[in-house]
């Protein structure tokens, strides 16, 4: 396997969730020494303090999940509304002010969002969620444009349909109506391994990735283009 990231650190929020297991195996192997942080990000400072533990880093991957609710639009009340922006929206920025610190007087870095395509196709009583994932998008979309001239790098995967355990646990994947979906809105017809998704991180935190600026990549199978 090429050593996309040989040399290279990288700092995965929330490690243990959402993408993060994959995301640091495939990271390792490719030769980055990978910072697995797990703190939650809500606690005021925290995402400032986590990139200060860090210390050096190459890139910044914002894993960042949450259970989505799946509240009808006129039922959602302001307590789901702010909890889910708190969890998804509010460390974004956080984040990347903290990195872009040093990134800038470098002149090198990359940032990569954990995102979803749910922001990119509407979807039924998903209307919180879908809002706050189309808010990291818009930010990262901005700032990377910005950022290009610093030489700093970033972007987002806009996913959906990926096998992960916060969104597609074993359970759901078991289910018989869950495998007729896959195959009726999912041109791939089968779920993204997490895997492939990985490396794809992994490229677009390597040198080999340095002129995708503020851009949004989908994966998810083809399921934004039905």
């Amino acid at each position: 396997m090429p050593q996309l990231l040989a040399g290279k650190r990288v700092l995965i929020t929330q490690a243990e969730q959402f993408m993060g297991p994959e995301l640091c195996a495939v990271f390792a192997a490719h030769g980055a020494t990978v910072i697995a942080d797990n703190r939650e990000l809500g606690e005021a400072g925290a995402p400032q303090r986590i990139v200060s533990d860090a210390g050096r880093i190459d890139a910044l991957v914002a894993n960042l999940s949450i259970a989505a609710p799946a509240t009808p639009a006129e039922q959602v009340g302001d307590d789901e509304w702010a909890a889910v922006f708190a969890a998804l929206v509010t460390p974004m920025p956080q984040l990347v002010r903290a990195a872009l610190v040093q990134m800038i007087e470098r002149r090198s870095g990359k940032i990569l969002l954990m995102g979803s395509a749910s922001a990119l196709r509407g979807m039924k009583r998903a209307s919180t969620y879908s809002a706050a994932r189309g808010a990291q998008l818009a930010y990262v979309q901005a700032v990377g444009v910005e950022m290009a001239a610093h030489n700093i790098q970033i972007n987002a995967i806009a996913q959906n349909f990926v096998d992960n355990p916060t969104y597609f646990p074993a359970e759901v994947q078991a289910n018989p109506r869950f495998q007729e979906r896959l195959k009726r809105e999912v041109p791939l017809g089968r779920l993204v391994a997490a895997r492939e998704d990985a490396e794809f991180a992994a490229y677009l935190c390597s040198e080999s990735a340095n002129c995708f600026v503020g851009q949004v990549f989908p994966v998810c199978g083809g399921w934004v283009q039905r």
